[in-house]
């Protein structure tokens, strides 16, 4: 059966985000997920995954100015070094959390730089954060965003992960993202099951929409079964928009639980 975690920047929005935790745990999740920890105390947050009984299963690397458009730094060759920061920021909140999956946002592909040196930079970021995150007994992963929710993304197809991970030459996870793989290039089940070893995190959500389960065009009743089948063992997070609130559109977990 698969193994499903809430998304706190996503789910339980009814609430401040340091209280999102009971509400996941009182719903049923047994892990969690966000987008970024780093406007927390650690140990805070620690306290409250320890108090709800929760798996801090996944964060993402710190993305430059969020706030201000930017969307991760592996790609951009001027910023080698806040780069090689944030790899050691994002180390010291998975150690306290005790995380063991970290995603790398690849960022935006820089305007006026040229493709050589955009693809050299992103392989040696990732060559470096996979070999810090390695000894620290973490993976690093990589994942694929569409490029109509998200204009400009450098990577945004399976094709173009699996590459980077390759020309990587080190432990670099692919983060298979069902919704936004459904938005490029649909063949989720043949191509969930061609890379399934590389394939350590998936997330969810249906489409249109981005809403949960069963509110779109996905055969997610199929794909579960279908992961199940394949011997899928990782976590998937659940990173969508509920149509009608959070409690209110779980109906889709009851034959998961």
């Amino acid at each position: 059966m698969p193994k499903f975690n809430a998304n706190l920047s996503m789910l339980f929005t009814e609430v401040d985000f340091l209280d999102r935790f009971e509400r996941a745990a009182k719903a049923g999740f047994k892990g969690v997920e966000y987008l970024f920890p780093y406007d927390y105390d650690k140990n805070l947050l620690a306290e409250k995954l320890n108090k709800n009984g929760l798996k801090q299963v996944l964060f993402n690397m710190p993305p430059g100015n969020w706030a201000a458009g930017e969307r991760g730094l592996a790609c951009l060759p001027d910023r080698v070094g806040e780069f090689q920061d944030a790899v050691a920021k994002a180390i010291d909140y998975a150690k306290a959390l005790d995380c063991k999956l970290i995603n790398c946002m690849a960022g935006k592909t820089p305007a006026g730089v040229a493709p050589d040196k955009v693809q050299k930079t992103i392989v040696g970021n990732f060559k470096f954060a996979a070999q810090k995150f390695k000894a620290a007994g973490i993976q690093v992963m990589i994942e694929a965003i569409n490029n109509r929710d998200m204009p400009g993304y450098h990577v945004n197809t399976s094709k173009q992960a699996l590459e980077l991970i390759e020309a990587v030459g080190e432990d670099v996870g692919f983060q298979y993202d069902i919704y936004h793989m459904q938005r490029m290039e649909g063949e989720l089940a043949n191509t969930i099951k061609a890379n399934l070893a590389r394939i350590p995190h998936m997330q969810l959500a249906d489409l249109p929409g981005r809403h949960e389960p069963g509110t779109g065009e996905i055969n997610y009743a199929f794909l579960f079964k279908f992961l199940d089948d394949i011997g899928y063992q990782g976590w998937i997070g659940c990173e969508y928009v509920p149509a009608n609130g959070t409690e209110a559109g779980l109906g889709w977990l009851q034959p998961y639980k």
